[in-house]
């Protein structure tokens, strides 16, 4: 299968390309600048990323550009068009014409491949500290703004072109236009990556996989364990068995909720309360990345316990997705958060590791889950973290603030579903500030109480994140239903912070 690599050099929209190249029905691959697969014949092309470094700093990421130079199409974005021009004789420096934010090309030159399509004055995203003040021999500028000389430009004998702004982001009007010039037009891409070809392609491979042997599957109720679980059904049938495990942290009600759902699937699915466990494991635990493992552990290790009753199971199943994938594994080396299931699994579980969805962005999933026969109101359900409400109680976990929380995060999504907003929200929940104390007064009494955060995100990717501009009015209901109906709970907020710079979730 064709495929473009991505070297990451550690740039927050790294994933955003990966995105965009998807959206061009081209499968890509996000690989560390320094492991580009000499030996892959179905690489169609490179695209260097940017980064949070300079060139000129001495940690800075570096790569052996003649693994592919010369042999593969190259595009270098911001870092990556800085980094082709450094190695090959010409010049980086900090320079008085630095941009951030918009900007206008002021010159392009559309005769390129890269620039075809392209308008005058195009708008484009500009996020560097230097800039290049020239270019190698052997290379011609295609694009410049005011300030800018070099806002892209190209090989003169090979297939090489660097760009200064970013095309990944929607700031960058004709982004897409580029990619679609660099993807489709200059690498041939024949665009044949879809939600039927990955239908099909993954069933194949998972009955080669996984052969007659039994596999055991954690439903979360979430697209993504959902979508896994049908496409494995699909593949080995009875074979599959699905177990759903209530850590009592899921929302009001949900266990039951989910056990229904999946009546209509078909699906073979055992319902374990293993709440007391992890209750109990949690006490007294504040750090959120701790909760996180703690919960990871526990979970695999009801599963093993579980594998044990199911005559020869060799395989867990999970619904890990890309942007999990990428989160937990950084290639700065800084950990942004560790997913419950990402990092393998313990070695006395006798258990091999099977990820059907570990190559799709989260708007992929939804579209697989649609050519599956999925029904709308599993596919639609926004994304719900796997420790659940766990890494939504700030500070220690017990039932009680978890009770609270379930109140309070349903009285939230009723009105998104009453408001008709639910569908057009990527993911919202409560966040019960159970570390802070909030003075109120209620019934003319004076209280001491808890806030909670509500959060709602517009999204397409999970990578960045909008905050959802809800109407006051609706707001105003939630607040005011949560205060009344909620004991415990005194205070409302309203989370307004997009990702970067927050995350989505609190912890």
């Amino acid at each position: 299968m064709q495929k473009i690599i991505i070297l990451d050099f550690g740039s927050q929209t790294t994933q955003l390309i990966g995105r965009r190249v998807r959206e061009l029905d081209t499968f890509c691959e996000i690989l560390p600048y320094n492991k580009y697969p000499e030996d892959d014949t179905d690489v169609i092309g490179v695209i260097l990323s940017g980064s949070p470094y300079s060139v000129h700093d001495p940690e800075s990421f570096r790569l052996n550009l003649a693994a592919f130079m010369g042999r593969k199409p190259v595009l270098g974005i911001c870092y990556g068009a800085q980094l082709l021009s450094h190695e090959q004789g010409g010049r980086v420096e900090k320079t008085d014409s630095r941009e951030y934010g918009r900007a206008n090309l002021a010159y392009v030159d559309t005769q390129n491949p890269l620039f075809e399509g392209f308008e005058q004055n195009s708008q484009v995203w500009m996020s560097h500290g230097d800039s290049i003040t020239a270019i190698p021999v052997g290379y011609h500028k295609i694009a410049s703004t005011a300030d800018v000389n070099y806002a892209a430009y190209a090989a003169d004998n090979q297939p090489v072109w660097a760009v200064q702004f970013h095309p990944e982001v929607y700031h960058t009007l004709q982004g897409m236009q580029l990619l679609r010039n660099f993807v489709v037009g200059i690498c041939g891409s024949h665009q044949d990556w879809s939600a039927a070809s990955f239908v099909d392609t993954t069933v194949a491979e998972l009955k080669e996989q996984l052969g007659n042997d039994r596999v055991i599957l954690g439903l979360s109720g979430g697209v993504d364990s959902s979508v896994a679980a049908v496409l494995l059904h699909r593949a080995i049938g009875d074979r599959l068995t699905c177990i759903f495990v209530d850590h009592g942290m899921l929302r009001k009600n949900e266990f039951t909720d989910v056990m229904r759902d999946y009546e209509c699937l078909g699906l073979n699915v055992i319902g374990v309360d293993a709440s007391e466990r992890f209750f109990a494991d949690l006490a007294g635990v504040t750090e959120p990345e701790q909760k996180r493992k703690i919960i990871g552990r526990d979970f695999v290790e009801v599963f093993n316990a579980e594998a044990k009753k199911i005559t020869d199971a060799r395989w867990l199943a999970q619904g890990t997705i890309y942007p999990d994938r990428i989160e937990s594994l950084n290639i700065t080396g800084k950990v942004i958060k560790s997913h419950h299931n990402v990092g393998g699994l313990p070695k006395e579980m006798n258990l091999q590791l099977c990820e059907p969805l570990r190559w799709l962005f989260k708007d992929e999933v939804r579209r697989v889950g649609r050519q599956l026969g999925i029904p709308e109101h599993l596919i639609g359900r926004h994304p719900f973290p796997g420790p659940g409400l766990a890494v939504r109680v700030l500070g220690d976990i017990t039932r009680e603030k978890v009770a609270v929380l379930q109140d309070a995060d349903k009285i939230f999504i009723d009105n998104l579903r009453e408001a008709g907003l639910y569908d057009k929200i990527w993911q919202a929940g409560a966040i019960l500030l159970s570390t802070v104390r909030s003075v109120g007064v209620m019934g003319d009494e004076r209280t001491y109480e808890n806030p909670v955060a509500l959060r709602a995100v517009t999204s397409t990717d999970a990578m960045t994140a909008d905050w959802a501009q809800i109407p006051y009015e609706v707001l105003a209901k939630t607040s005011n239903e949560i205060i009344n109906k909620v004991k415990g709970v005194n205070r409302v907020c309203y989370d307004i912070s997009s990702k970067p710079p927050a995350t989505i979730e609190w912890e």
